[in-house]
């Protein structure tokens, strides 16, 4: 049985589980090409080596209008974040990949931003899903992307006491969160595997 175990003793990002999960794929740079047309409004995303404490691993940079995603929530110096994507991931260093994409951001996206919004739109729902469903995903990727975010609007109409269709997402509506997400779910289909099991999330404190 193919099983994927998700060791989140450092927290868990989207950008890092997607990076996680690209050392796994056994194209990676055909996966990139391919996530890279699906026509996420103005996202650009590349695969980079990266080294932490003396380990490899990989960095997913997913940029929006070619500049990178700051977190609101989290102190940021102006520096690149790295959200320590260089999980140990030993059984995933076969993958020798430099990952050597020397794209610019100026690449012709053929599609409307929608609504016009920058990267602090704050999307609602519908938008999310309309903007989901007009990708060209397989139906169980849009599937589980829609379910995603199903489940943070449903934790987030908790929190703030509202109707789902009344949750607006903030950093998670973000193209880049999308992007995320959809990369991730992209990977989990194309990966196969039939169990995946995961280490309780370091939430951190403060």
């Amino acid at each position: 049985m193919r099983t994927i175990y998700l060791d989140c003793n450092m927290g868990v990002a989207g950008d890092m589980l997607m990076a996680a999960l690209l050392e796994l794929h056994p194209d990676p740079d055909d996966f990139l090409r391919r996530f890279n047309s699906l026509g996420i409004p103005g996202v650009w995303a590349v695969a980079q080596p990266s080294v932490k404490c003396g380990i490899m691993g990989t960095h997913v940079r997913v940029t929006v209008n070619g500049e990178e995603e700051t977190s609101a929530d989290v102190g940021h110096s102006g520096h690149e974040h790295d959200h320590n994507h260089e999980h140990a991931h030993d059984h995933h260093q076969e993958h020798d990949h430099e990952h050597d994409h020397d794209h610019g951001h100026d690449h012709d996206h053929q599609h409307e931003h929608i609504h016009g919004h920058g990267h602090h739109h704050h999307a609602d729902m519908h938008e999310i899903e309309h903007l989901i469903e007009s990708l060209p995903l397989s139906e169980k990727v849009c599937a589980d992307a829609l379910a995603v975010y199903r489940l943070i609007a449903e934790a987030e109409s908790r929190v703030h006491g509202r109707p789902v269709d009344q949750v607006h997402f903030h950093e998670v509506g973000s193209m880049d969160a999308v992007a995320d997400i959809v990369g991730v779910c992209m990977l989990m289909e194309e990966l196969g595997a039939e169990r995946v099991l995961a280490s309780p999330v370091h939430v951190g404190s403060g």
